[in-house]
């Protein structure tokens, strides 16, 4: 039996992600050649062609998609084992800022985790718009910020990974069921939300008329008024709660495009033991 070394799979899965053998690199602490090198030992290891070149993009081969679902899994693993022989000798208290979108659905089970394998390391939880925690106030009030990025493309080493947006109804009322002739009824947080902005860009490009109808500022208040048949929003596709339906693009609700999810951390903090582990779970986890 072979075995796929750890380092190999972490790459590729980088690579994936971030569409960039350099970028993979910058996040990897490696140089761009070493990052295609061992893309190369990996596709030499499994006898399969990974990834391959679509003009300036990346794209996973069949086998690169069917293998880049395990990597996933075992570096997940790998990571979580780690974390829970070593968690005795971690220490420390880290502000963590998390987009108010994700904190319902990813952040707890994420943050459960967290706590479990570092029990020494007590988390700060601040919620809020993206915006808010990338401001000179927001950067300077947290050791590390979780945060959507409008444009994946221009963001850099910081980048975790993309996500689809897409519009979401209510499972049991015909909000989204209308004519193309009458207004899309919003739900949304407030001015300034990526998705908000989103959501209005692509409605106005489309030429399809809508309303704001409710505003609110977090995702349970939001899930509550699409479960009443107020509406509909735009998430996250990762971040859709089980109980909401996630609509098909249509002339009515148009493509929306991704958004990049971020991890920053302040300068003072790079390197925190605790940060940097916390870094490198949300990474995998988020992945």
């Amino acid at each position: 039996m072979k075995n796929l070394p750890m380092d190999l799979l972490r790459a590729f899965v980088s690579v994936a992600q971030l569409n960039s053998f350099t970028r993979a690199g910058e996040l990897l602490g490696r140089s761009q050649p070493a990052v295609s090198l061992q893309i190369q030992r990996l596709e030499e290891l499994v006898d399969e062609t990974l990834l391959v070149r679509n003009g300036k993009n990346l794209e996973l081969s069949e086998a690169g998609e069917n293998l880049y679902n395990y990597a996933n899994q075992i570096l997940t693993l790998n990571d979580l084992a780690i974390s829970q022989l070593s968690k005795s000798t971690i220490t420390g208290k880290i502000r963590l800022g998390i987009p108010s979108e994700f904190a319902t659905v990813l952040m707890p089970r994420i943050v459960s985790r967290f706590a479990k394998a570092y029990p020494n390391v007590t988390l700060e939880v601040n919620c809020e718009l993206s915006k808010t925690l990338l401001s000179k106030e927001g950067k300077a009030n947290h050791d590390l910020i979780l945060a959507l990025e409008d444009n994946p493309s221009k963001t850099g080493s910081s980048l975790v990974k993309t996500d689809e947006l897409v519009w979401v109804a209510s499972a049991d009322h015909n909000a989204h069921k209308a004519q193309r002739t009458e207004l899309v009824p919003l739900i949304v947080a407030a001015q300034g939300c990526i998705y908000r902005q989103r959501a209005i860009k692509h409605l106005d490009k489309a030429n399809q008329s809508w309303q704001i109808v409710y505003t609110i500022p977090d995702l349970t208040g939001i899930q509550h008024a699409i479960q009443e048949g107020l509406g509909v929003t735009v998430l996250a596709k990762s971040t859709v709660p089980e109980n909401l339906r996630i609509l098909p693009p249509s002339a009515r609700f148009p493509e929306l495009g991704e958004v990049g999810i971020s991890l920053i951390c302040s300068a003072r903090n790079k390197k925190n033991e605790a940060v940097h582990l916390l870094i490198e779970f949300l990474k995998t986890s988020l992945a």
